[in-house]
């Protein structure tokens, strides 16, 4: 269970998207919710169907008024390929090294395999939601639909 839960500040950070840009948490804060999911690696089976659920429903996301930011410690190339591939309308960050996995207490499985955590902040920026599954993709997706309304 990662070691951040309801209730609790979201920790700002700023990582690049898939082209380069950078992205703070803090800039979405008093304007949208944000779901900040972290996932192990672009283009493998289960983060594919995560991303392609997140993609799927991502017009009641935004209904909501809820951004969603996706991030892996794959490269901005890696990421720009993935977007790409499966459309995805919303951005992939690069958290080379962890650095914001461990900020927010995502931690590996089975020591190796880093963890799938989603987290569901509010416009005040606080941490209303928080899901951990590895295999369950879609569940984070409606967990945090459920989470936002």
């Amino acid at each position: 269970m990662p070691t951040l839960q309801p209730g609790t500040p979201a920790p700002d950070f700023e990582l690049p998207d898939a082209t380069g840009t950078s992205i703070r948490l803090s800039e979405f804060k008093g304007k949208n919710a944000v779901v900040l999911y972290f996932y192990p690696k672009d283009d493998t089976g289960v983060c594919t169907k995560q991303a392609c659920s997140f993609r799927d429903d991502f017009a009641s996301f935004s209904d909501q008024g809820a951004v969603i930011l996706g991030v892996s410690d794959d490269s901005t190339a890696s990421h720009e390929a993935f977007s790409a591939k499966y459309k995805l309308p919303f951005p992939l960050l690069s958290d080379k090294g962890g650095r914001v996995r461990k900020l927010f207490g995502v931690t590996k499985k089975f020591g190796v395999l880093p963890g799938r955590v989603t987290f569901v902040i509010d416009r005040e920026g606080v941490i209303r939601h928080v899901y951990s599954a590895l295999l369950e993709s879609d569940q984070h997706v409606r967990e945090a639909l459920s989470a936002l309304r």
